[in-house]
């Protein structure tokens, strides 16, 4: 069944000159002449056999018909224009990435303006958060996970392994240390000690915890707390040599073991479907270079099986 809506030229003339009460400049927004204005208002009302306005020399008023109609008339036209904006923003314009707080801050936020540079016409938008987001309910363009590459209907390539070993601050080594074994470990105040990343290290050295393993320890949800915890001299944290190379270069923490646990990796993920957009692609192709720069090998990260 057809549609029994005006043509929607007069209706976009209608809902300007309602907004504005004045025909003269409804026409001056659209670019017409107030004569055309009057004749696409009146196509309306003889379309609905009611008056819109009420005309009072040179001022025009809504109609009760008027007055009904037109914010709903407003309404639909912001559905479409949202609408239709959600597209523009999809296809160009704005890059949506969502990415854990660590990772986010650490590695990605300082490296986006080297994008930006060599994508001008894109802009970017940063979230940093632990949710796996909803790709079409959050608007979100890119993902960065920790995982194995399986998400079901998302495109995943590997950027690097998700690397993990205990560091401390200079002065909380000499406060506390010296650490000749990972067993001393124990003996310290650990930072965010429920992660499995400690578990998985402590296991991994020949060390067994016990039921009381997380009582000695400050629980914080970001690898860059931990890390500023660490530097301060708070403890020890688990963190990602690659997140901290220039701390570690400036001597604001020490790596106090040479063995790096790695038993997952970080992914690029997106919709299957929007492999080929644009922005996308883009991204997908200055990440991949950023990542074989610092890796030191010009090689493109693999998708996951």
């Amino acid at each position: 069944m057809a549609r029994q809506i005006p043509p929607l030229a007069a209706v976009r003339v209608f809902e300007a000159a309602a907004r504005h009460l004045n025909f003269t400049r409804a026409a001056e927004e659209l670019a017409m002449t107030q004569a055309a204005v009057s004749y696409q208002i009146k196509l309306i009302e003889e379309r609905l056999g009611a008056a819109l306005f009420v005309r009072n020399g040179r001022r025009v008023a809504l109609s009760p018909a008027g007055a009904r109609l037109a914010p709903q008339v407003s309404s639909a036209f912001d559905l479409l224009d949202e609408a239709f904006g959600k597209v523009r923003e999809e296809e160009g314009g704005v890059l949506t990435i969502s990415a854990a707080p660590g990772i986010a801050a650490s590695w990605l936020g300082p490296r986006l303006a080297r994008f930006q540079i060599s994508r001008p016409g894109i802009a970017v938008r940063l979230l940093a958060t632990h949710e796996l987001v909803d790709f079409a309910r959050d608007s979100v363009d890119v993902g960065v996970r920790i995982g194995k590459g399986v998400w079901p209907g998302l495109r995943a390539i590997e950027m690097f392994p998700a690397e993990y070993t205990p560091m401390c601050s200079p002065d909380f080594l000499d406060r506390a240390g010296p650490f000749d074994t990972p067993a001393d470990l124990l003996k310290v105040l650990r930072l965010n000690s429920d992660d499995v990343w400690w578990r998985a290290w402590l296991a991994h050295m020949g060390v067994e915890v016990g039921p009381d393993f997380d009582r000695s320890s400050i629980h914080v949800d970001s690898q860059v707390i931990e890390s500023m915890a660490a530097m301060a001299g708070q403890g020890v944290a688990m963190l990602t040599p690659r997140f901290w190379q220039n701390e570690i270069a400036a001597g604001r923490l020490v790596q106090l073991f040479p063995y790096v646990g790695a038993d997952s990796s970080f992914w690029l993920v997106y919709p299957e479907h929007r492999h080929a957009t644009p922005k996308i692609r883009g991204f997908r192709e200055w990440l991949t270079a950023e990542v074989a720069v610092e890796s030191g090998a010009i090689a493109e990260p693999q998708p996951a099986p």
